[in-house]
């Protein structure tokens, strides 16, 4: 049976692909999985790596609240990395995770490492599962254009880790639209 999330997200799929976006299976598999991209990433290029560009304890605002269900001005994990091979940017992503859910190392890992968030929850055997919430294009801007080397449209999808029925991290990725298609 078909959940109701599971159906958003094929009307997502369906809506981009209705307005021209001529999606590849890989890029509709990276869209979509509720497993590891990074695994994904691993599978189509070898073991990738990735470069940690910006990380941070700050206090939630309102929107980033409500995308955990935590409160306002609770202290988060805010992270940006770029997924590469061979200083090749594959996907972009961005983090938010409430500290007060870490377990210490997990929390170290998270810190002092250029580890994907896949491999510390594996490494801790930490059971979750990922639920999509937005597939879509991102409008361009120069931080993403300048990382990407390129002009073209991308696109991205917003999900949360759950874990305990609760959710654990946010996340943003975003990769260009030419990028997966075979």
């Amino acid at each position: 049976m078909t959940g109701k999330k599971d159906i958003n997200i094929f009307k997502k799929i369906t809506k981009l692909e209705n307005k021209g976006y001529e999606l590849s299976n890989t890029q509709k598999i990276i869209l979509t999985t509720d497993g590891s991209v990074t695994t994904i990433l691993d599978v189509l290029n070898g073991e990738i790596a990735i470069k940690t560009i910006v990380q941070r304890f700050e206090k939630a605002n309102s929107k980033i609240a409500k995308f955990l269900d935590i409160e306002e001005n609770e202290e988060v994990n805010y992270r940006v990395v770029l997924m590469h091979k061979d200083n090749k940017p594959l996907i972009h992503a961005v983090s938010y995770i409430p500290i007060k859910k870490l377990e210490n190392e997990f929390r170290e890992d998270l810190i002092k490492a250029d580890t994907p968030i896949g491999r510390i929850l594996r490494k801790y055997n930490i059971e979750s599962r990922r639920e999509i919430e937005n597939i879509g294009i991102e409008p361009k801007n120069q931080e993403l254009t300048k990382l990407f080397n390129s002009e073209i449209e991308l696109l991205t999808r917003e999900y949360v880790i759950i874990r305990d029925n609760e959710k654990l991290i946010w996340i943003k990725e975003t990769f260009p639209l030419n990028y997966f298609t075979k």
